[in-house]
């Protein structure tokens, strides 16, 4: 006997469709008029997903559609398919050797990011980076730990909440102030990311970042190529980072994500042109005292 499942790989993605906007709508009529679709068809692909999965996924009170504990669990994964196969079908992610890989370009705009290997940390030439990395790991995530506190002043914090990640915090030594001055910064604390000119879903994969480091309560590397507008002028600048993202908690246990932003110009970013790399703006890098690395000191006995 076929299996339902090898005989619909073409109609997955509406099907996952229907699901996600009818658990979203919970209204068979918008949905319908959403997916500019006929009942028949999304009572169908509903289905057939439950029959793939072997899950009732809604249930139907009143002509009220709920989900299941099963359509529940089964919708957030749902809509990250959804949202990988759309940014995927339009070139803008792939992987480097099973690393993240994201690109996207509107109008003079660029922006690429690249996920590094974690080991790549202890042989950069970042003093800072390697510092930071390993006050995260003697802090055990904590933000309040005195194991942060000679870094801290180059991280910055943010906070999920329902607008979105916000940035609850710069460090007055961060890149971000180094860049467009402490007044800006301050004046950005409490507002969500800005969102980028490529559409939602690829905003929401830059999201993912931060949803898989709270999630994780782990680490995460990036090389970052952009160009952002210069601090005194509306000209764009192009720039290449390392960000390094770190799971965080607050002293009432409520998680968060610190990142720390280094200039670099050694950039390893799959697909730049020549033309892309000469057009890199010098940033002078944040001003950490290699003295005050007490971790990297301790290490270095230890080898």
């Amino acid at each position: 006997m076929t299996n339902l499942a090898d005989t619909n790989h073409p109609l997955l993605f509406e099907m996952i469709r229907s699901f996600t906007t009818l658990a979203r709508t919970l209204n068979l009529s918008h949905a319908v008029s959403e997916l500019n679709s006929t009942r028949q068809t999304v009572r169908r692909h509903i289905a057939q997903l439950e029959v793939m999965r072997g899950q009732k996924l809604f249930r139907v009170n009143d002509r009220r559609y709920e989900l299941t504990s099963a359509g529940d669990a089964a919708l957030p994964e749902a809509l990250d398919l959804l949202m990988r196969s759309k940014v995927w079908s339009r070139g803008q992610t792939g992987s480097h050797g099973a690393l993240q890989y994201l690109k996207a370009r509107e109008g003079d705009w660029v922006f690429y990011q690249q996920q590094q290997p974690m080991g790549s940390i202890w042989s950069d030439e970042s003093v800072l980076l390697r510092e930071t990395y390993r006050a995260w790991m003697m802090a055990a995530s904590q933000i309040e730990s005195p194991a942060l506190a000679h870094v801290r002043p180059y991280l910055m914090v943010y906070r999920h909440g329902e607008a979105g990640w916000i940035c609850v915090e710069f460090g007055e030594q961060s890149a971000y102030v180094n860049w467009f001055g402490r007044d800006y910064a301050r004046s950005s604390i409490g507002r969500p990311i800005a969102r980028l000119p490529a559409g939602e879903e690829f905003g929401r994969m830059l999201d993912q970042s931060f949803h898989d480091i709270q999630t994780t309560q782990m680490a995460r590397l990036d090389h970052v190529y952009t160009r952002m507008p210069e601090r005194y002028d509306e000209r764009q600048a192009t720039m290449v980072y390392q960000r390094l993202m770190m799971s965080g908690f607050f002293p009432d246990g409520s998680p968060a994500v610190m990142t720390l932003v280094v200039p670099t110009a050694k950039v390893n970013i799959a697909d730049l042109e020549d033309e892309q790399r000469d057009a890199i703006t010098d940033i002078v890098p944040p001003n950490f005292d290699p003295a005050n690395a007490v971790f990297e000191v301790a290490a270095k006995e230890w080898q």
